[in-house]
């Protein structure tokens, strides 16, 4: 694994010019966040697993400037994992129905993209603050996970099923849960409906 993330850095470079992500009038910038709950238990686990990751202290939220850098981070590391692990369910990979964990093989599902990504971002200097892994419903109502990116225009979503960076409200999924800013052992709810939001704003 620790190949994969040099690699994908050592190719920041080359990487095309990054979209820029533009506000569109009237639209949240953010999703709506309730109070804490259940933390999902492929986290808890994972964290049994890493323990060394996990042992962190509540820290002040803190929300990414979107510099021409960053954005250009952010696309190289996306479409890296994307192209590079090979999407395999839970139980295809490791026999059980829940498991979120590094694709270190170049196999793995939703979570463990976004772990990977996560990990990758923080490896470049990016706060740990500013990426959530997230749990929302998709457009057929089935749990899925992506890394949430807050940043002062925005939350950004990195997703394992499109090859574009998107505001969270282009994704047209039910947000669910989350990390908390101030801790990331702490998860909070969300009540964030881009599907809701999307049909009301075209009437």
């Amino acid at each position: 694994m620790r190949a994969f993330y040099l690699l994908a850095l050592a190719v920041v470079g080359l990487c095309p010019t990054p979209v820029v992500y533009t506000q569109v009038q009237d639209m949240p910038l953010y999703v709506s966040v309730a109070g804490p709950t259940k933390s999902p238990i492929g986290w808890v686990e994972f964290c049994v697993r890493y323990t060394p990751e996990c042992d962190t202290q509540p820290s002040t939220p803190r929300d990414v400037t979107l510099t021409e850098k960053a954005q250009h981070e952010l696309t190289v590391v996306n479409d890296w994992v994307n192209k590079s692990i090979q999407q395999v369910t839970d139980m295809e990979h490791w026999g059980v129905d829940e498991q979120w964990d590094y694709p270190s093989d170049g196999k793995g599902d939703c979570e463990d993209f976004a772990l990977l990504k996560r990990k990758m971002l923080i490896r470049a200097g990016w706060p740990r603050e500013a990426l959530l892994m997230t749990v929302v419903r998709d457009e057929n109502d089935d749990g899925h996970a992506v890394l949430t990116v807050k940043t002062t225009q925005g939350e950004l979503i990195l997703d394992s099923k499109r090859p574009e960076i998107v505001l969270w409200y282009q994704t047209g999924y039910r947000f669910v849960k989350r990390q908390s800013q101030a801790d990331q052992n702490v998860w909070v709810s969300l009540s964030g409906n881009a599907q809701t939001i999307a049909s009301t704003r075209s009437h």
